[in-house]
């Protein structure tokens, strides 16, 4: 099976055949057409995880998948050969830089029926990020001010959209060459990051989302209202995250130490910081398929590039300038 690999961290992919995946008793063989390129792949690549993600090398990347059912395993009960499907695989079982992959029947679901293969393969995991950032950890209600920066990136765009629907004030960051776009999208207010200080113009919020880290996040904090939260997807980790992901006492230790001072900063301003590192969910897929399908939520594909020309797609992603998801489609 043909599949983009990862041989050495900081190395660019490499094509190689791979064996085919091996499909347990809940698992789901699909044969791949559309594949969401994110930064989580390049910083994999990087190595920048590999102390909390220790893969294996060779690796096959890929966190997203959008294609159609091949083959069920004998305790699968909810999908069928045919039926079109998308997920996020579950982090140890990525891999959809690849022509066909195995998925736990639980992180799987039916691909909105609106949407087309590289749509659907864009959105997994922005959109289970967006949902478990301000549905679950944010608790978003009516009313509420919420600032997601990057908007017009792969998660901001479709946060932007959620957090609209949630029925809140939406602030982001984007380029001037976005604002068009960051507002038909739902945004209420627009910060031009080149040219305006976001922290001077916002104040009393109730949430920032927060994907860019550093300095971004330290000003972040002060323009919440007093209980407000930042949460962050850049890092840096927090103890809680480490305790979930079962790491070890020194990782866990050194963690704590990572995030410390911005913990320290949220705590004297009287608010709290949260690092959120998404999780596959076939149920909360199911939930953004209605959306998608009800016309909520709209994925935004940006770029499509060839599955040949996978390493150069996932190396234009550190270019930038495109809206929305980039997708590589077999």
């Amino acid at each position: 099976m043909r599949a983009f690999v990862v041989t050495q961290y900081k190395e660019p992919l490499r094509e190689a055949d791979v064996p085919e995946p091996t499909v347990g008793e809940r698992d789901v063989l699909v044969q791949i057409h559309a594949a969401g390129l994110n930064q989580l792949d390049e910083k994999i690549r990087l190595g920048e995880f590999k102390q909390i993600l220790p893969y294996k090398l060779q690796l096959v990347l890929g966190n997203d998948v959008a294609g159609t059912v091949l083959r069920v395993g004998a305790k699968v009960s909810q999908f069928k050969p045919g039926d079109e499907v998308y997920a996020r695989p579950a982090q140890d079982r990525i891999g959809t830089f690849a022509e066909r992959i195995a998925v736990a029947e639980e992180d799987l679901a039916l691909k909105p029926a609106s949407a087309s293969m590289a749509e659907a393969g864009s959105l997994p995991l922005v959109a289970l990020t967006a949902w478990q950032a301000l549905v679950e950890q944010g608790n978003v209600k009516p009313g509420q001010k919420v600032l997601i920066h990057a908007g017009a990136g792969g998660v901001g765009s479709i946060a932007i959209q959620l957090a609209k629907h949630l029925g809140a004030h939406v602030a982001t960051t984007a380029s001037a060459a976005n604002a068009d776009f960051v507002r038909n999208l739902g945004a209420d207010t627009v910060i031009d990051y080149r040219t305006q200080d976001f922290e001077e113009l916002l104040t009393g919020y109730d949430l920032v989302l927060d994907s860019l880290g550093g300095e971004n996040l330290e000003k972040s904090l002060r323009i919440l209202k007093p209980g407000g939260k930042a949460i962050g997807i850049s890092g840096p980790p927090d103890p809680a995250f480490a305790r979930e992901a079962g790491l070890n006492t020194v990782l866990r230790l050194a963690i704590a130490g990572l995030s410390s001072k911005i913990r320290r900063q949220a705590k004297k301003l009287g608010v709290s910081y949260e690092f959120l590192f998404m999780r596959a969910s076939g149920e909360q897929l199911r939930r953004i398929t209605e959306l998608v399908d009800d016309g909520v939520l709209r994925p935004v594909v940006g770029k499509v590039f060839d599955f040949d020309d996978t390493p150069e797609a996932l190396q234009s992603l550190a270019d930038g300038g495109i809206r929305g998801k980039a997708v590589v489609t077999l």
